[in-house]
């Protein structure tokens, strides 16, 4: 995956990237078994801790019907680590799969890299304060600060047919778009 030090960003037809991974409440599993032959979404987002995920995971968990109604498996991968997360979340709190990967390896997989200045783009800092508007409060840094996130529609048979990586950090597709990121039946 890597080109002269380089992470790749992958493209529309390429083999989505196995890897094996962990939630807050659930030992090792490989992608590929658990997403068992229906469509997959990945989001790829900064950490818990952070006030604009928490936004977009709160979003994305009321947007959870547009998933269900495709029967896709959704996948949310944060830099956090399981602990982190597994002491101020209940599993039953997320309607989809919480993925840590604190060491940064699926993220250099699927090409997502840091943003560098980009991390204070003014769209970045408005989400930031819309956030703490609504009540989300700042935890744990964990990871990369300057992450950018992105999102992978994933087929089936593991094929990634759209993707979206995103240009600051608080560039992250409405649930509506990401549901239509997934392949049609």
């Amino acid at each position: 995956m890597f080109i002269r030090g380089c992470m790749r960003k992958l493209q529309p037809g390429d083999a989505a990237p196995d890897f094996i991974f962990q939630t807050p409440w659930s030992g090792p599993q490989r992608f590929h078994e658990t997403a068992a032959g229906k469509p997959s979404l990945l989001l790829f987002l900064r950490y818990l801790g952070c006030p604009v995920c928490q936004m977009e995971m709160a979003r994305l968990k009321a947007g959870i019907h547009l998933f269900e109604a495709e029967q896709a498996g959704v996948f949310v991968v944060l830099q956090s680590m399981p602990e982190t997360v597994a002491a101020s979340a209940n599993e039953a709190d997320w309607p989809f799969t919480i993925v840590c990967d604190p060491e940064g390896d699926i993220f250099s997989r699927y090409g997502v890299a840091p943003g560098g200045l980009r991390y204070l783009h003014p769209a970045g800092m408005a989400a930031a304060i819309k956030a703490t508007v609504k009540g989300f409060r700042h935890g744990r840094f964990e990871g990369k600060e300057t992450q950018l996130p992105a999102v992978f529609g994933i087929d089936p048979k593991h094929r990634i047919i759209s993707l979206y990586y995103g240009r600051h950090p608080a560039d992250i597709p409405s649930p509506e778009n990401m549901a239509a990121m997934l392949p049609t039946r």
